[in-house]
């Protein structure tokens, strides 16, 4: 028969021995803490301070996404809460009305768990970590 490999030419035993030797892995699934491995992600979150007009400002805060068990709309949420204004998420960044950056910082670290040298403020162009 063509479509059998090895019809008829007496090769079945050669066939089965490499069958054999085939290493065949266990391919459960593993569950409970072996399961939920954590990726270790390079956490760091820079707090930066724009000019909206000549004295309106908003506070940009940009790698929240790096930090692991947060979503940014609940961060989002939070910081509107403490600083009593408007705080949105837009393209994985969240913006909040008004200059709070040395309070967003200390937030982060407070509340958020992130240590303070994954912390950055932007001061005029130079990037000091908040510790």
């Amino acid at each position: 028969d063509p479509y059998y490999y090895g019809a008829g030419s007496g090769d079945e035993g050669d066939v089965a021995d490499k069958m054999g030797a085939l290493d065949v892995k266990d391919t459960k699934k593993r569950r409970g803490a072996a399961a939920k491995k954590v990726k270790q992600v390079d956490t760091r979150v820079v707090v930066q301070k724009i000019s909206r007009n000549r004295k309106k400002a908003v506070t940009h805060v940009v790698g929240m996404d790096t930090v692991p068990g947060i979503k940014l709309k609940e961060a989002s949420k939070a910081f509107s809460k403490r600083f009593a204004g408007s705080s949105s998420v837009k393209d994985k960044e969240i913006i909040i009305q008004g200059d709070h950056l040395e309070d967003v910082a200390e937030m982060i670290v407070n509340k958020f768990g992130v240590s303070g040298e994954c912390v950055f403020l932007d001061l005029d162009g130079e990037f000091v970590a908040f510790v």
